[in-house]
């Protein structure tokens, strides 16, 4: 193994050893879009997200990123306007793990500007786990309760785009600020989507907890307890769930030395040769 690492590193053409590399730092905010958000895009019931990545530069505009990224999502009916989604009182919290394969353009030169916008786009994978607590404070994830009669796989896809500016602080380090919006397969972040399944089948399948969970009205005082029907719409299943981060990136070059191939000009990150002090 130890051999093919070493003759794939002394194959690589030089100019692509000599491209540059970034270590990158991310910390902002975390929200959705689902069934109990009502806000397209709003701060409301937002949480702290953080990341770390590494960015690839292939040219002075054109670059590729990975990045880890944690951050927590909620959702609650009681702060909802609509009567009938707080007369449904659901509620959940869910922490997310995303992983992410990035293309990112620049539409200034760093090299020679101090700041330029930027777009991005990619994919990536990321896990969730719905919970909420019961009247008496214990904690309940919820995807192994069916509140709706279905299973859903807690990890699944994201399509994550966006954009931002960022800014020169020195000649290896830069700020930006952006905005990533992450389109995803699931309609299950909230563990909402469809219709109440039949009250008895619940039971009879998960237990009372399941029931208990699946409609929360009969909580809230003057609230209805009755169960409702079979077949009565829960969610909006027509529209995926999405969420998304904003924040602040730091970008870091590591060796700080690049020479841009074939320019023939010195890029103000190369390091002068020491002069000969004989």
């Amino acid at each position: 193994m130890k051999r093919i690492v070493f003759f794939l590193l002394t194959a690589l053409p030089l100019p692509l050893l000599a491209q540059q590399w970034h270590i990158t730092a991310f910390g902002g905010v975390s929200n959705y879009q689902g069934d109990m958000q009502e806000k397209r895009f709003t701060t409301n019931q937002s949480h702290g997200a953080f990341g770390l990545g590494l960015q690839y530069d292939f040219s002075s505009k054109f670059s590729v990123r990975g990045g880890l990224y944690y951050a927590r999502i909620s959702g609650d009916d009681k702060v909802a306007k609509d009567s009938q989604l707080i007369a449904r009182n659901l509620n959940f919290s869910s922490q997310l793990l995303e992983g992410t394969l990035l293309a990112e353009y620049r539409f200034l030169d760093l090299d020679t500007k101090k700041f330029t916008p930027y777009i991005f786009a990619g994919v990536g994978a990321f896990g969730f786990d719905p919970y909420t607590n019961d009247t008496s404070g214990q904690r309940h994830y919820l995807q192994p309760l069916t509140t709706e009669g279905k299973t859903y796989s807690r990890v699944q896809l994201s399509f994550p785009f966006g954009a931002g500016i960022k800014i020169k602080v020195t000649s290896l380090l830069s700020l930006g600020y952006e905005v990533g919006i992450r389109a995803t397969t699931t309609d299950y972040l909230d563990d909402l989507s469809d219709r109440y399944v039949d009250h008895d089948q619940l039971l009879a399948a998960k237990g009372a907890k399941a029931v208990e969970l699946a409609y929360r009205g009969g909580e809230l005082k003057d609230g209805n307890p009755n169960y409702p029907v079979a077949g009565t719409v829960r969610g909006r299943p027509d529209a995926k769930d999405w969420y998304y981060f904003q924040g602040i990136t730091l970008i870091y070059q590591l060796g700080g030395v690049f020479e841009k191939s074939g320019s023939g000009k010195k890029s103000s990150r190369q390091l002068d040769c020491p002069k000969d002090v004989y």
